[in-house]
């Protein structure tokens, strides 16, 4: 899972990017609403956690924003406003739920799987191409018969060339998938990760298109 973080304190962005990696959770943590825009315009992200009193751009406006442009990303308003007025207004505008700071991690975490749950019916649990089969609840991967549950990484390396068969997908692509913004990231890091997933399942499962990137084929032959 792949969430954004949109959050001007320093301390609580830190304690609560900590707290969803413990979790396998990858993070992507801005400071202000300018970048969190530009962020959500990007996408690929499970779920966003939004603060309102930010810098540059409110988080009530890059909400609003949001949702005016028909993106439907999960969200949880994080903030220190207790008004009822708040409250009502977030939710008016689009968020999923509200909660106030101070707060405790393990209701944070489950109030974002409250959210998900919520969102079940508009999700797609299963994507792949009939012979590769991903279940986003349970993290597990079916091919030619065999079903593993995989390790955080390898599996949304996976997602990511499966949730569009034929498509192909360059390095610096996949990386913007698998890990956070400005993280230093070994040059052989995707060579790696598809090694162990050709090992966990055969070669096959991913296929590479020489001087550009690697596939999941649209549909087996």
């Amino acid at each position: 899972m792949r969430i954004l973080l949109i959050e001007d304190d320093p301390m609580i962005g830190l304690s609560l990017t900590r707290a969803l990696h413990d979790v396998d959770m990858s993070c992507d943590w801005v400071r202000d609403g300018v970048a969190g825009e530009s962020a959500l315009i990007a996408g690929g992200y499970t779920f966003v956690l939004l603060d309102l009193g930010l810098p540059r751009k409110s988080g009530f406006d890059v909400l609003q924003a949001m949702r005016g442009r028909g993106d439907r990303t999960p969200l949880l308003i994080v903030t220190a406003r207790d008004e009822v007025d708040d409250r009502v207004m977030g939710l008016e505008l689009g968020a999923d739920d509200y909660l106030i700071k101070p707060f405790g991690l393990k209701e944070m975490m489950a109030r974002i799987r409250a959210v998900l749950r919520r969102n079940d019916d508009l999700a797609v649990h299963i994507v792949g191409n009939g012979e590769l089969m991903l279940d986003m609840l349970t993290r597990e991967v079916t091919y030619r018969g065999k079903t593993l549950q995989l390790p955080a990484r390898e599996f949304a390396l996976l997602h990511a060339l499966a949730d569009r068969p034929g498509t192909i997908l360059s390095r610096t692509q996949i990386e913007a998938r698998l890990y956070e913004l400005n993280k230093e990231v070994g040059s052989n890091a995707v060579d790696v990760l598809i090694h162990y997933l050709r090992k966990r399942f055969d070669n096959e499962i991913i296929r590479n298109v020489r001087g550009v990137g690697w596939m999941v084929v649209k549909s087996p032959l």
